[in-house]
């Protein structure tokens, strides 16, 4: 193999090693824990360390397929490019391209939900839903600014959001010492549910927790040397999530019981409070805040990205492939992108939310485990990172097991938004077919 060269883009590439781990680590920070403790306390009780766990080990097995193909095919698109090569099919390309998008267009009006809820209102008594939306629209100009711009902002946030966690294992640390909370809390669960199926029940929202490297993919083509940067940063930020996680779920499953982390939609602000060390309200909430804003932002840096990757390959329409000249940002795929998820607000709560994004995930990860085995006879002429064989297969296992636990609700309204993505696609292709009739080809 020859030493590798970067791939040609029309994209800068400005993303470091550094600053593609706090990429990964902000978005996987902030994309869950802040918003979800309480939603998965109604699953797993006190146990809540658990399905963090869980999830992680799972997580990191996609991970590792992840880390292959990202540096063996260095482009913008993620999954959807690796599917096109393993299948072959346009059709499966543009499936797991657009889960991957939808995803990301859902998680993010998730994060906007959850930023206007009890975080927010501890400052300002707006309505949730405008806040939510206004949100939205700065989270799209910031992205719109540029890359660097965003990473920047993220390394600020990413140290933010940190901290926040840290105080509420310290505060609890304390707590503890001085003879409050129960620790017993953090082996119960709840009436009538044994261990193992609350632990793979609340896996599922505890995943949306993790699933953010698959946001990183996205920007392949803006990083630095990506087949040496990528896996490293990769792996170091998930580890580091899944420790501060699990030492978070220890700490709120002992400073409150399930029933009142469940009541609030700021669960952790509810921890340090219950705490009564002498951290203001306001302080947390607002580093909540940041943290919240954080995830979101990076979500839509990926749908943005994803979804100029794929109007790129034709797989929508072409004007989402429209490029400010001087800020070398995807502006329509942006704009596009910010509006569906301000109308996503308006319906689901957050539970359903998260939900839905793992359902969609889970197609996606399925299809990157898939191609890893497939595209391992196709040799390409740059070094790039290799995962051990089984660990693909035991993704397969993975990814068919938490799709087992999804409910019905969640699956029509997964089905829905791919039903929309299949109109894209057709627009897509009846535009290309134009196009080309008009050239004579």
């Amino acid at each position: 193999m020859t030493k590798e060269t970067p791939a040609p883009s029309r994209l800068r590439r400005a993303i470091s090693g550094p600053m593609l781990f706090a990429f990964i680590l902000g978005d996987v920070l902030g994309a869950g824990i802040y918003a979800l403790m309480g939603v998965l306390s109604e699953q797993v009780g006190g146990m809540l360390w658990a399905p963090l766990l869980l999830a992680l080990l799972l997580a990191l097995l996609t991970a590792g397929s992840y880390a292959e193909l990202v540096t063996k095919y260095p482009r913008a698109g993620g999954a959807a490019v690796f599917a096109e090569r393993a299948f072959r099919s346009r059709i499966i390309s543009f499936l797991v391209g657009f889960s991957m998008l939808a995803a990301g267009v859902v998680s993010a009006a998730g994060l906007a939900i959850a930023f206007a809820g009890d975080y927010l209102q501890t400052f300002l008594p707006v309505p949730p839903i405008l806040a939510a939306m206004v949100f939205l629209v700065l989270i799209g100009a910031l992205n719109a600014r540029g890359i660097r711009e965003s990473m920047g902002a993220n390394l600020v946030m990413t140290a933010i959001e940190l901290s926040g966690l840290v105080i509420v294992i310290a505060v609890v640390g304390f707590f503890v010492a001085g003879g409050g909370g129960d620790v017993t809390r953090v082996m119960e669960t709840p009436d009538g549910t044994g261990a193992g199926f609350a632990v793979l029940g609340g896996a599922i929202i505890a995943y949306y927790s993790f699933v953010g490297f698959e946001t990183s993919a996205n920007v392949i083509e803006e990083v630095k040397d990506p087949s040496k940067t990528y896996p490293k940063a990769l792996f170091a930020a998930l580890l580091t999530a899944g420790v501060v996680y699990m030492l978070v779920g220890l700490a709120s499953a002992v400073a409150l019981p399930p029933e009142e982390l469940q009541q609030s939609s700021g669960p952790l602000l509810a921890v340090v409070e219950a705490t009564g060390v002498g951290v203001p309200s306001w302080l947390f909430s607002l580093i909540a805040l940041v943290a919240v804003a954080n995830g979101a932002l990076l979500t839509m840096i990926m749908a943005s990205r994803l979804a100029y990757g794929m109007a790129e390959q034709g797989l929508l329409p072409s004007g989402l492939g429209r490029v400010l000249p001087r800020r070398k940002t995807p502006w329509v795929a942006i704009l596009v992108t910010t509006i569906v998820a301000m109308l996503l607000t308006l319906i689901g709560d957050l539970a359903t939310l998260a939900e839905t994004v793992v359902l969609l995930l889970l197609f996606v990860f399925l299809s990157a485990n898939v191609s890893v085995l497939v595209l391992r006879r196709d040799r390409v002429e740059h070094d790039h990172f290799r995962v051990w064989t089984f660990v693909p297969w035991l993704g397969i296992a993975s990814c068919i097991l938490l799709l087992t636990q999804q409910r019905g609700i969640v699956w029509l309204f997964g089905a829905a938004l791919l039903a929309v993505g299949l109109g894209l696609f057709a627009l897509a292709q009846w535009a290309r077919r134009r196009e080309g009739v008009r050239h004579g080809e």
